[in-house]
């Protein structure tokens, strides 16, 4: 079975703008990587943009369908949140945030004016954008002795495996990223080498 393991992103923030009988809607689309990421983007929004009355977005994380959140803060429900976060979806970005910040101009649009209003400037912000294909990775830290160093680097080298820490205390300790897709193949060949010990998700190396 083939593993799904990239997804395509934004490379950099961008800001769109549209406007409607006089509501002003300014996008800002970020790539995010994690919830804590997006909080404080919208803290920063808040604090650039304390006039605005509403600071509407969605977000997408990861590579399902099931990581997303959608919020309207304050307008119509459905008008707002849910509208960016289709526009995420049809161009298939993820790991990204859009919010959208509406200064009010007088008029009611109604709710299909509202959702065509957030749709078009979420699409205004991601056309100015420029979207890149990552790979889904998972973190492990390996620790091998002295004698294994040549085997274990070899493996590094030929898997092309990012070596994201690296230090040497009573063993040698690597920290890398492994492609989704090659997981299997890259702890299979570890564990078939003696003395290294293979651990997921750590929190800290020694250097």
């Amino acid at each position: 079975m083939t593993v799904d393991d990239t997804f395509r992103t934004l490379v950099s923030p961008t800001m769109g703008e549209f406007r409607d009988r006089g509501s002003k809607f300014l996008a800002f689309a970020y790539p995010i990587n994690t919830e804590a990421d997006s909080r404080t983007y919208l803290d920063m929004l808040r604090t650039q943009h304390p006039k605005a009355v509403h600071h509407c977005y969605a977000y997408r994380l990861g590579t399902d369908r099931n990581n997303y959140r959608a919020n309207d803060d304050g307008e119509p429900s459905g008008s707002a949140g849910r509208p960016i976060l289709n526009v995420l979806y049809s161009r298939d970005l993820t790991n990204v945030l859009v919010v959208v910040v509406r200064y009010f101009g007088g008029t009611l649009l109604g709710v299909p004016g509202l959702i065509n209003a957030y749709k078009t400037a979420t699409i205004a912000a991601l056309d100015a954008a420029k979207a890149t294909e990552k790979t889904v990775n998972e973190l492990y830290q390996v620790r091998y002795p002295f004698e294994q160093m040549n085997h274990v680097m070899r493996l590094v080298k030929e898997q092309q495996l990012p070596v994201l820490k690296q230090g040497y205390d009573t063993a040698c300790i690597l920290e890398i990223e492994v492609r989704k897709s090659l997981v299997n193949t890259v702890l299979e060949r570890l564990g078939k080498m003696e003395g290294v010990e293979v651990l997921p998700h750590p929190q800290s190396l020694s250097c």
